[in-house]
């Protein structure tokens, strides 16, 4: 199976699956001296942890990553780093109901007709948990745009019709709620929002939105690998995503060029824009990506003998994106 790396200078390779012994990534190409600790890791990994809240899955695990190779004492070695996360809560007996159903949204049918079989239990590499990976070798990648000066801010924008207005966000809250939004009143509402769906067995999709500070330009290359396609890339392969917006996104269908255009001004000696309508401004870039998950009971069919049947339940979460 092809498909687990991305990258090119620097590169990352996850493995594992949901309910094997563990699941990993190796990062190749991060340089040599960069600080790195397993404390480090660890802050990215216990914010996308299972078990946090009711609106994640039930899952308890507590994702202790270990550095395996390219890192001594407390410095990168310049040399692959591999980093592993043990499974300890596999459950794989309460997936025996669906191992003869695919399950709609799932990536079910197709590996069964791709590779003429699948892991059942929790999807194998199709499963969220494969996102330990990214999430790890992530945490590598910031420490290495920490050291060029370079700043993210990733956080909740909308949870359904929950949507917080961009004059309302308070950074300094993102933190303090368990759906890691930027105003704490919207994440009331979001959250009740989501008990609703709970007590309607559904679930909901969402906007995340990331904003990084301190780009230089000229970052990317022609033709296929400019640094929007990239990134496109990377986020759609998350499950769950459906959607990935760069600057105004979607909306600069109905804009025009007299507006969407950002007019370039000099300013202390440096070469910026007046505006970010495109979202690759170097004072700030801005770019979102949508989720859509679903756990109600629906419709799908028993194989051999593609009986139709409406009992294809499974275990999920209320909402998906703050756990990748």
């Amino acid at each position: 199976m092809a498909g687990s790396t991305f990258g090119t200078l620097f590169r990352i390779t996850t493995w594992g699956e949901s309910h094997g012994p563990a699941l990993g990534v190796v990062v190749d190409g991060c340089p040599a001296g960069i600080p790195l600790t397993t404390d480090y890791i660890q802050a990215f990994l216990d914010r996308r942890k299972p078990g946090q809240s009711k609106f994640t899955t039930a899952r308890r695990e507590s994702d202790t990553v270990e550095i395996l190779s390219g890192v001594f004492e407390g410095y990168t070695t310049g040399t692959p780093i591999s980093l592993v996360v043990r499974n300890n809560d596999q459950r794989s007996h309460d997936y025996s109901n669906i191992k003869d159903c695919y399950r709609p949204g799932h990536a079910d049918y197709t590996f069964d007709k791709k590779y003429g079989l699948r892991d059942y239990r929790g999807g194998g590499r199709t499963s969220g948990r494969e996102t330990i990976g990214r999430v790890a070798g992530g945490a590598v990648a910031s420490r290495i745009l920490e050291c060029l000066g370079i700043k993210l801010t990733t956080y909740t924008k909308a949870i359904g019709p929950v949507s917080i207005p961009s004059d309302a966000y308070d950074y300094s809250v993102i933190n303090e709620n368990r759906l890691y939004m930027p105003n704490s009143e919207y994440a009331q509402q979001a959250a009740a929002y989501l008990e609703q769906c709970i007590s309607d067995q559904d679930s909901s999709g969402g906007l995340i939105e990331c904003i990084i500070e301190g780009m230089p330009a000229g970052v990317g290359e022609p033709v296929f690998d400019k640094l929007d396609a990239s990134l496109a890339k990377a986020v759609m392969s998350i499950g769950a995503v459906k959607g990935v917006e760069i600057g105004d996104g979607f909306s600069v269908t109905s804009s025009k060029g007299s507006i969407n255009n950002d007019s370039f001004i000099s300013e202390n000696g440096q070469v910026l824009k007046q505006t970010n309508h495109r979202g690759d401004s170097r004072r700030y870039q801005r770019w979102k990506f949508h989720y859509i998950t679903c756990s109600h009971q629906t419709d799908t069919i028993y194989f051999p003998t593609t009986k139709n049947s409406k009992h294809c339940r499974r275990k999920h979460r209320n909402c998906y994106f703050w756990t990748t």
